[in-house]
């Protein structure tokens, strides 16, 4: 029997249903909005999984081509690896239900949001993330929610919920937030330089209008919800765990007053294996391993908050606001269109710029309607970087979703397509990490423009804050390291400008936190963001005047879309004969827009020129070298531009009357014309030969 719940939402219904598909899952429900449906379903195992000491959830957003009416390009015409915004839409689905299980929970879980139809104004990916809320909720899975999420974007001033695609882009702030009924728990989006105030609203707007879905969530699981799981908290040896706190005693402070990762690191290997072999004598076969595990882990956890929130004194020494020391340098690669390096801490960015032509515009073959995007950013993580020793693969959802962030911060300061006619690729190669890495590819990404002299409005920086809180005693960390994100209750990355922010990322590890909480934390990124600025600037404060000599080159001319097909040619002759002997590439677009791209600037001016006199519209009163095509009685038919020709009439031949054209000019003669008149209205162009005479120095083609 099928249940469903509905309620206003953004001006549209939303519609959650049970108990008609997969009703074999732990929990299923569609969740429709218009005529985008996704389906939801979350199962847990029966039993723990043996020997786990983390929450083994997984998180999975499909995409099918189906639900738009498309069938799957490829070979084999069907559904591959997901795609970029699939992998995004899966990680923000996880990171504001995963910290919503109890503690000692480790059942395998696993929530699938399948998109069965989708229309052009309703997008799926909130709709999942309230499917996947509604289907934990009603699964046997022992879930603290519900959650709800929302899109929030602002309109010429005014605060949307759920703008449609096409709202998007006319937004100047888009964000989605995701909260309980008390709190916001995630926050992801971007805006074009907002004030921390003016997101501050944006993300109160937002949970404000959720809490109608989180009603009728609550109202389904208390219809038709599952017993949950009984969660088995682990018995702890009392007396195991007072000699284990015991002999940690005084070790901790020496371990944290050690301020270079990787010799901290050695230490605390070193004093956990010093602990389990006196207390696990046994070693991997003694039962108490992973007890004597766990109570150093939560000494270390302990210790750590216990300093910052008493002594207001960090790992490495640093006061709550202090930031990393900074370094930062310029086009240190030669053959590259841009480069950077920027280090803070013991995080180090490479950051690399390359420009190319709209043939390098990736297509993104999206379930509503596909597009090109001409700024791409790439963020790589190597093993390296952390010290470690791992197999190569393609990029991971991490790093999709780190570039994804720093892509979006560093695209709300790019120049129009119009004014700078570059396809833009930025990778960002990660040789050093000890937190804040996509903050650090923000920092050495804006450079790297700068240095490839790609003319962004202002310079971005980025910041990671993080966030201590003991029931109401708190303290925010900004420029958090990794250990401070690990044992820390907050992830939130911020990036702007002098003006404003243009992306943010929160994720919160507890039940939520308070707006207050927010807005201080807002307030101090902006301090450290203008500080990191600050050493920027000192280094290069705005892009540079010239492209890199290695750079690509590309002219931008405007031309009658009537002499398109001039240009073009029959068959494309004319335009194939243009890029072979110039060597440059062009593109046309129907508006007349010409794109000229070439690997230097000799060819590129060689092609305008030829493109130029293809495509010019005679001029009246300007002088030209044709060709007699063809000898009238009544005159001569001269070429005087490429498949333009004009009429000299007999009277306009010489300066004393002419009896026979053949007697002045013979076909295949080469002569210099005056234009006389253009006929507006069928384009026939009238020539003099007598009035260009003398005039041979002013021929304009």
């Amino acid at each position: 029997m099928s249940h469903s719940v509905k309620t206003e939402f953004g001006g549209r219904t939303l519609t959650i249903e049970t108990g008609k598909l997969a009703k074999q899952a732990g929990g299923s429900v569609t969740v429709r909005y218009g005529d985008t449906i996704v389906l939801v379903t979350a199962t847990a195992s029966e039993k723990p999984k043996e020997n786990a000491d983390f929450l083994p959830l997984t998180v999975d957003y499909v995409e099918k081509t189906f639900a738009a009416g498309k069938i799957p390009g490829g070979f084999f015409k069907r559904e591959g690896r997901p795609s970029t915004l699939a992998t995004l839409t899966s990680r923000f689905i996880d990171r504001p239900v995963r910290p919503l299980f109890p503690e000692h929970y480790h059942h395998e879980t696993q929530v699938i949001a399948t998109v069965l139809s989708v229309d052009l104004d309703n997008e799926p990916d909130i709709l999942a993330m309230v499917g996947s809320s509604a289907a934990l909720m009603i699964s046997p899975a022992p879930f603290l929610g519900p959650i709800a999420g929302v899109r929030v974007g602002r309109i010429e001033g005014k605060l949307v919920i759920n703008p449609t695609p096409k709202q998007v882009e006319t937004c100047d702030l888009d964000i989605i937030v995701a909260g309980t009924k008390d709190a916001v728990v995630m926050v992801e989006g971007g805006a074009d330089e907002a004030s921390e105030a003016d997101m501050i609203a944006a993300i109160r707007f937002g949970h404000e209008a959720m809490q109608p879905v989180l009603a009728i969530q609550e109202e389904l699981a208390k219809k038709v919800g599952k017993p949950k799981l009984e969660i088995v908290s682990p018995t702890v040896d009392q007396e195991l765990a007072k000699k284990t706190s015991d002999f940690l005693k005084g070790k901790m402070q020496e371990i944290f007053s050690i301020s270079l990762k990787q010799e901290r690191n050695k230490a605390k290997k070193d004093l956990k294996e010093e602990l389990t072999q006196k207390f696990c004598p046994l070693g991997k076969e003694d039962p108490n391993l992973g007890l004597v595990t766990h109570l150093f882990e939560e000494e270390e956890r302990q210790w750590v908050r216990q300093m910052i929130l008493r002594e207001k004194k960090r790992i490495d020494a640093r006061s709550l606001k202090d930031i990393r020391p900074i370094s930062c340098e310029a086009g240190l690669l030669p053959r590259t269109h841009g480069s950077a390096l920027f280090t803070r801490g013991e995080t180090q960015a490479l950051a690399v710029t390359t420009l190319g032509s709209s043939d390098d515009q990736q297509l993104i073959d999206a379930l509503g309607e596909s597009y090109y995007k001409r700024f791409m950013l790439h963020y790589n993580f190597p093993p390296f970087s952390t010290g470690e020793v791992k197999f190569l693969r393609s990029p991971g959802r991490r790093e999709v979703g780190h570039g994804a962030l720093a892509e979006r911060a560093l695209s709300k300061v790019l120049p129009s397509e119009e004014s700078f006619p570059y396809t833009i690729r930025l990778v960002s190669e990660v040789l050093e990490s000890n937190g804040s890495s996509s903050m650090a590819t923000v920092c050495g990404g804006a450079l790297a423009l700068m240095d490839a002299g790609v003319p962004i409005k202002a310079p971005v920086a980025g910041i990671a804050m993080g966030l201590i809180k003991e029931g109401k005693n708190y303290a925010i960390l900004s420029d958090i390291l990794g250990d401070e994100d690990h044992l820390g209750d907050m992830d939130f990355k911020v990036a702007g400008t002098r003006k404003g922010v243009t992306a943010l990322q929160m994720d919160i590890k507890i039940g939520g936190i308070s707006e207050e909480i927010l807005q201080e934390a807002l307030t101090q990124a902006r301090e450290g963001r203008l500080h990191i600025l600050d050493k920027m600037e000192a280094v290069l404060a705005k892009s540079r005047e010239e492209l890199s000599p290695h750079a690509p080159k590309i002219v931008m001319i405007k031309i009658n879309p009537e002499k398109i097909g001039a240009l073009i040619g029959p068959g494309g002759k004319m335009i194939r004969s243009i890029v072979d002997e110039t060597g440059a590439k062009i593109d046309v677009e129907d508006d007349g827009t010409v794109f000229i791209f070439a690997v230097d600037q000799e060819s590129g001016e060689k092609a305008l020129r030829r493109v130029k006199s293809v495509t010019a519209v005679p001029e009246v009163g300007k002088y030209y070298k044709g060709t007699v095509v063809k000898i009238m009685d009544f005159g001569a038919f001269v070429e005087f531009m490429p498949n333009t020709d004009g009429l000299v009439h007999i009277s306009q031949l010489e300066n004393h009357r002419v009896k026979q054209v053949s007697d002045v000019v013979k076909e295949g003669d080469e002569i210099v014309v005056k234009v006389l008149e253009v006929d507006p209205d069928s384009g026939k162009v009238r020539l003099s030969r007598k009035e260009a005479v003398g005039h041979e120095a002013e021929v304009i083609n």
